[in-house]
């Protein structure tokens, strides 16, 4: 087992007002040659935007993107003719594929929102762009990953699913559980993402918003220091 370390403080910020920004590999402002990206994972950040703000029309390509509202609730527009709202407990994907255009908003015009949107590059270019999302209900089904997003021909339709050979997985779990991971495909490397909690893995301590890269590993065992929620995401190194 090969791992490394990413400390919440080392990540990367940005605060524009209605956008309060931690990057976890560079983007936007916030470039580190040592930073671009795990393996197939491009972009995890971990964005709070004020009441009635929000991004404006945008262009994306080519990508599989994921979000994931932690509080409150995110308003969203796309070129395919998609509008709804994403709330906390659901996740949204998008298949960026040829080129969408869409927008994202605080849904609401008094809280704030909290999400966590990451970025995975799609093993195939040029797909048709789709949409979807979810409801999972991760607080019900206590200390298990939930598996939220697998690749299409992996799907057991519990799952969204993306053009991707990447596994997501939420979980929140109580203190004092010992909790195993075990790898869908051996050359997949994990990404793990503490949402909030305390846990150890591979005598490492991991606190609130830190992250562990781990490779080289077909299984592993995470133990639950404090109630923790985590995000694991497992992603193939190579395209």
């Amino acid at each position: 087992m090969t791992t490394q370390l990413f400390k919440a403080s080392e990540r990367g910020k940005a605060d524009f007002g209605w956008l309060k920004a931690n990057y976890s590999f560079s983007f936007a402002n916030y470039f580190n040659p040592k930073n671009i990206q795990f393996g197939m994972l491009r972009v995890l950040n971990d964005d709070t935007i004020a009441a009635g703000m929000g991004f404006g029309t945008h262009p994306h390509e080519n990508m599989e993107i994921i979000t994931i509202p932690l509080e409150g609730a995110l308003m969203h527009r796309d070129s395919m003719g998609n509008e709804g709202v994403i709330q906390n407990g659901e996740v949204q994907v998008m298949s960026a594929g040829t080129g969408i255009q869409h927008s994202e908003f605080n849904a609401s015009s008094t809280e704030q929102l909290k999400l966590l949107q990451l970025w995975v590059f799609s093993e195939k270019d040029n797909v048709s762009p789709r949409y979807d999302q979810k409801s999972f209900d991760i607080d019900g089904q206590i200390n298990t990953f939930v598996n939220i997003v697998s690749p299409e021909d992996k799907n057991d339709g519990e799952a969204l699913w993306v053009h991707q050979q990447t596994f997501f997985n939420l979980g929140v779990f109580e203190a004092g559980k010992t909790i195993n991971y075990k790898v869908n495909i051996p050359e997949n490397g994990v990404y793990l993402f503490l949402i909030y909690g305390e846990i150890a893995l591979n005598d490492l301590l991991l606190n609130e918003k830190d992250a562990i890269g781990i490779t080289d590993c077909n299984e592993m065992t995470i133990t639950i220091k404090q109630q923790s929620k985590i995000l694991l995401v497992e992603v193939p190194m190579k395209h």
